[in-house]
């Protein structure tokens, strides 16, 4: 997804007018992407993940990234593992295989650092 980091076009003095419009029809709410989030990654990953608190990304399509959250009883919630994005308009998961296999990897690591600090 392309985005724009407003600090990097941004000039060093002088001053700066930036208009932006960006529409879209919020078909999906905060609360939905984050139940697709758990869903998703329950299904596809592990149920011992679940999707945190969505922020708003407007980039080349406007959608919910979710955290996505590694808990493990009885400690609870160890981390973020990576993010989902999910398109406010169609609901559809923008997540490639790539980064469901981070998701992973970065989960495998929370679980052996959490082992190692309970020995």
């Amino acid at each position: 997804m392309d985005q724009v980091t407003i600090e990097s076009i941004a000039p060093r003095n002088g001053q700066l007018s930036i208009n932006i419009q960006v529409s879209a029809a919020i078909n999906i709410t905060a609360f939905t992407a984050r139940q697709k989030a758990t869903g998703y990654v329950a299904d596809q990953i592990s149920t011992n993940m679940h999707g945190g608190e969505p922020t708003l990304i407007v980039g080349s399509r406007i959608c919910w990234r979710v955290p996505i959250i590694l808990s493990l009883p009885p400690t609870g919630d160890r981390g973020n593992v990576g993010n989902i994005d999910i398109d406010v308009e169609t609901g559809q998961f923008l997540v490639t295989p790539h980064t469901v296999m981070e998701m992973m990897q970065r989960a495998e690591s929370l679980v052996a650092s959490s082992s190692r600090k309970a020995a």
